[in-house]
């Protein structure tokens, strides 16, 4: 009887267990960010469709185009900043590098987009080395002004190579299609969802220890053995990276660029608006990066754009911007990002609370 009684017990317990180690991997599957990356590329995804029918009004799909377009290049500056404590204004130029490989590579030459893509991101990688080895010997506020020297340095060679540049339409082949200019959205959102998953593999891995070690103390990084040369050699590289494929996802969509104005794609206006997306943004959040970036670039025409006065004075989002930079500098450093994170943490305590009102103190 007893042994019946035991082995009931025992059955018992290991279903227990099984239950709950179920429950715990779903649990786990549910909060893992590469699921919400997913979730919030699908979603995306019905928005786009929606703006294409026109369902949604027509221009949400440049604008999500232009948003998503820049975020890539935020995350990339996010990394930069955020987690290997290095500072650049070259990112305007660095969008240049995709823009003018995706001309001469399928434009004059004639090849697909896809070997134009792999061509822009090696090109971007060299100049990211070079940078890379720039920032061992000069820091901080003199490794932005050396930047933004590189910037400038950059456009005026684009202006040489070919002030305005015009992609043809019939010269975008993928799979055999030619690839029309609405269709850019579905991937560049593709390469949104791909470059958050490795960038939040990459910070969690020991390679963003790494650099976060750096960041906070390049002497005391040094003593543990961390080596300052490939880690700053690897952020750059992914920063040029990420914001050369920016300048790709740009020209397959506005399919024209010039080089020589001053509010273009890259000028010093781009890299101070990625710099203020994540700082209003957080510089060590990805969600954060593209929060921000929607708010410099894509809010006026979806939101703002729907009320008369705001759409006619499109100047207001600098304003509404350069308000936003400062409150946060000044009340949140960690951007919106960690507003959000106070407000859930506080959103806790409040139900710890409401929940001891209701069943008492919990004295185990």
């Amino acid at each position: 009887m007893n042994n019946n009684v035991s082995e009931k017990y025992t059955l018992l317990g290991t279903q227990v267990k099984r239950q709950n180690k179920i429950l715990k991997n779903v649990l786990s599957f549910v909060k893992s960010p590469s699921l919400h990356f997913l979730i919030f590329g699908v979603l995306i995804y019905i928005v786009a469709n929606l703006a294409t029918t026109q369902v949604l009004p027509y221009s949400w799909l440049s604008a999500l185009a232009t948003t998503f377009s820049y975020s890539i290049a935020a995350i990339g500056f996010c990394l930069l900043m955020g987690y290997s404590g290095l500072a650049s204004l070259a990112t305007g130029g660095f969008i240049g590098i995709g823009s003018y490989a995706v001309y001469y590579i399928v434009n004059l030459s004639g090849m697909y987009l896809f070997w134009a893509i792999l061509a822009a991101l090696a090109v971007a990688a060299v100049i990211g080395v070079i940078v890379g080895f720039i920032s061992l010997r000069i820091e901080g506020i003199y490794l932005v002004i050396l930047t933004l020297g590189l910037s400038e340095i950059l456009r005026n060679v684009y202006m040489e190579l070919e002030n305005t540049i015009r992609l043809g339409a019939n010269k975008l082949i993928i799979f055999g299609e030619v690839f029309k200019r609405q269709q850019a959205i579905y991937l560049i959102l593709i390469a949104l969802v791909v470059v958050m998953f490795i960038t939040h593999n990459l910070i969690n891995s020991p390679t963003g220890r790494a650099m976060l070690a750096m960041k906070n103390s390049t002497a005391a990084s040094q003593a543990m053995g961390i080596s300052l040369l490939k880690y700053r050699l690897l952020a750059f590289v992914i920063c040029t990276m990420y914001a050369s494929l920016t300048g790709v996802f740009l020209m397959i969509t506005v399919r024209s660029s010039t080089a020589s104005n001053g509010t273009g794609w890259y000028a010093l206006i781009t890299s101070l608006n990625i710099l203020a997306a994540v700082i209003i943004g957080g510089y060590k959040s990805i969600w954060g990066a593209v929060f921000g970036t929607f708010v410099m670039y894509g809010m006026q025409t979806t939101i703002l754009g729907r009320v008369e006065y705001l759409a006619n004075n499109p100047e207001i989002i600098t304003f509404v911007s350069g308000i936003l930079v400062i409150l946060v500098v000044m009340f949140y450093p960690g951007g919106l990002a960690q507003l959000l994170g106070e407000l859930k943490n506080k959103i806790k305590k409040l139900i710890v609370k409401l929940k001891e009102v209701k069943y008492g103190k919990d004295i185990g």
